[in-house]
């Protein structure tokens, strides 16, 4: 009996023995780096963040796509067309008659859409807070629809530069076609309704724009070539394009058609020594909108000594 009792451990060391068991093994639980520990919470919280941020990024990607595609179907359903003065329309021009002090130039780019170079030319305008005019291909329109949908979308101008861009005479049909293919699917890859209208290489004897000009779209040429499509080097691509600058002037420049990449790289500064020179931005519209009203105020002014001097001539008599 005495035996066995002395095998029973008295009760404070069994619960001191339970106490250091619970010690350890919370200590096996807890972290031994409480640095470590508030790393992996951070961390966590970090994740928890990135993975909110790229939710409400995709949140607004989706809004953005549905207002395009909202603003696309009001476009078409109403049709957006371009307000030029009716002296314009069968008519070509190269430059806005202005007065001197209307220092404002209107930039123009050829034969897109094409992939990298008109968005990144779309890039630089948005950047720069400047709306242009494109004169688009229609072959081009019809393979990169997005791009032209872009344009519309950030406010430039959209304009017809045929189907196919050919040089060599076209009849009557063959004419008919490339413009008004162009203008067609203008009109429903955007619902923009364009009455502008630029002939391939400026030619103005092959057909295209006879047809144009019968149809009353406004030709736009232009008075600063850049000659990009002969790939000069930046330096003289910005040349070209300043030596001939003049208030109420359209610079032509090109997106599309080939490797833009001088053009693109010459883009800001141009715009820079444009600005430097007190020159405005404004598109093509805007320009004929301008010269309408200029001519007017000048012709109202004129009736108006006209009218005085008729009127002094008479008293005196």
């Amino acid at each position: 009996m005495d035996n066995y009792k002395s095998l029973i451990w008295p009760q404070g060391i069994v619960i001191a023995l339970v106490g250091l068991c619970g010690i350890f093994g919370i200590g096996l639980i807890w972290p031994i780096n409480p640095k470590a520990s508030e790393a992996q919470t951070k961390q966590t919280i970090n994740l928890k963040d990135i993975a909110a941020k790229a939710e409400t990024q995709q949140r607004i990607e989706k809004l953005k796509a549905t207002l395009l595609t909202s603003w696309q179907q009001e476009a078409k359903t109403k049709g957006i067309s371009y307000p030029v003065p009716s002296q314009f329309l069968g008519a070509s021009i190269e430059q806005a008659q202005l007065s001197p002090d209307q220092k404002v130039i209107a930039l123009s780019f050829d034969d897109g859409p094409w992939p990298q170079s008109t968005t990144k030319v779309l890039d630089i305008l948005k950047k720069e807070n400047i709306k242009a005019t494109f004169f688009q291909i229609g072959q081009n329109l019809k393979n990169y629809p997005d791009l032209a949908k872009r344009v519309v979308a950030e406010g430039h101008i959209l304009g017809n530069h045929t189907w196919h861009h050919w040089y060599h005479h076209l009849n009557p049909q063959a004419a008919a076609f490339e413009i008004e293919s162009t203008t067609n699917l203008i009109y429903q890859t955007t619902g923009v309704k364009t009455n502008l209208f630029r002939p391939p290489g400026g030619i103005m004897s092959n057909g295209v724009y006879d047809y144009a000009k019968n149809k009353k779209y406004a030709t736009i040429m232009w008075s600063s070539d850049s000659v990009d499509y002969s790939r000069p080097s930046v330096s003289r691509l910005i040349h070209n394009v300043m030596r001939e600058a003049k208030p109420g002037g359209i610079v032509l420049m090109h997106d599309g058609g080939g490797d833009r990449s001088h053009t693109v790289e010459a883009l800001p500064q141009i715009i820079s020594n444009f600005r430097k020179q007190g020159y405005r931005f404004v598109t093509i519209p805007e320009l004929l909108e301008m010269q309408d009203k200029f001519q007017n105020l000048t012709t109202a002014k004129k009736q108006s000594q006209e009218k005085d001097k008729n009127a002094t001539t008479a008293t005196k008599q």
